[in-house]
């Protein structure tokens, strides 16, 4: 009887460990996407990838799960880059990606100079 306890609470921790994890993962995939739209550059692959996880020391001083993503983007559809981020429980902690928009091709026809034709 004690062992089907122990197995139970085992059972609840690995899906609470799971449920927190796929939380994260959302949440990353978010602020990923936002970033991008923001950057005007494109997401790629549409999904984020847990590179690393470790425990921390949270805010109020409890223990919790610090995860790294990592995500790619395009400024033009042909390069790759990539991104990071840091999670501490659901608060963005660290992140390296698009910052700006960049303007990748000029097209013909359209007056940069900004004079008027007349």
């Amino acid at each position: 009887m004690p062992s089907l306890i122990l197995l139970m609470i085992g059972g609840a921790l690995a899906y609470a460990f799971w449920n927190s994890s796929r939380a994260a993962a959302e949440r990353a995939g978010e602020l990923g996407r936002n970033a991008c739209r923001a950057a005007d550059v494109q997401w790629l692959d549409q999904s984020v990838h847990g590179t690393g996880l470790r425990v921390c020391r949270k805010p109020n001083g409890w223990l919790g799960w610090e995860r790294t993503f990592k995500f790619e983007y395009s400024h033009d559809g042909v390069d790759r880059h990539t991104g990071r981020m840091v999670l501490r429980g659901d608060e963005l902690v660290a992140f390296v990606g698009p910052s700006a928009a960049r303007i990748s091709e000029i097209r013909r026809g359209v007056d940069t100079s900004g004079a008027e034709d007349a």
